[in-house]
């Protein structure tokens, strides 16, 4: 996938928000690249991976004049609590996250988007992309089809989950983006 087609399946979903972003399980960056481009500047994305080679290739987008959005490469595995650099005070909290390919990959995505939620403001976004009407593969070993995104969603404490985007997969089956807001506590 290019970084065109990565622009246009994530926008709508981001819906020009800027600030504080995470992208987990980030690779080499084609969606974290995505991600600094429909931010724009001023705007902070913690691109997060753990294989060392993936971090290095991130670590290159973080280069002055690469962006106008600032990266942050940071090796780790985001389905253990992560502490950002920056945010260790425990009161910031990011304005979004992005798993792009990326929670097929956890066995119990339930429980773990529901601790990477804590980690988003109220009122932030949580976006994914990922197959629809896939079999488990070792590429996907954990599908996540599109019909099965709002339950993920809403068990997780966010609300209005949508799909903001589809295209067709050059592996096999459908890529989709789903969005939705961590609720806001009403008291």
């Amino acid at each position: 996938m290019d970084i065109n087609d990565a622009i246009d399946l994530i926008r709508d979903a981001v819906d020009g928000r800027s600030g504080l972003w995470a992208d987990l399980g980030a690779g080499t960056g084609t969606f974290t690249r995505a991600l600094t481009e429909v931010l724009g500047p001023g705007s902070t994305v913690y691109a997060v991976d753990e294989n060392a080679s993936a971090v290095r290739a991130l670590r290159e987008l973080s280069a002055p004049g690469t962006s106008d959005a600032r990266v942050i490469a940071m090796k780790a595995d985001f389905t253990r609590p992560l502490e950002f650099p920056g945010l260790e005070d425990g009161r910031t909290q990011l304005d979004g996250i992005l798993l792009a390919n990326a929670l097929h990959f956890v066995r119990d995505a339930e429980r773990v988007l529901s601790r990477l939620v804590e980690d988003v403001r109220p009122g932030g976004r949580v976006i994914v992309v990922e197959y629809d009407r896939r079999e488990a593969s070792r590429w996907v070993p954990y599908p996540i089809p599109a019909s099965r995104w709002p339950r993920l969603a809403e068990s997780a404490g966010l609300a209005e989950p949508t799909i903001t985007a589809t295209r067709p997969s050059s592996y096999s089956g459908t890529l989709y983006t789903g969005v939705a807001t961590r609720a806001v506590n009403e008291t």
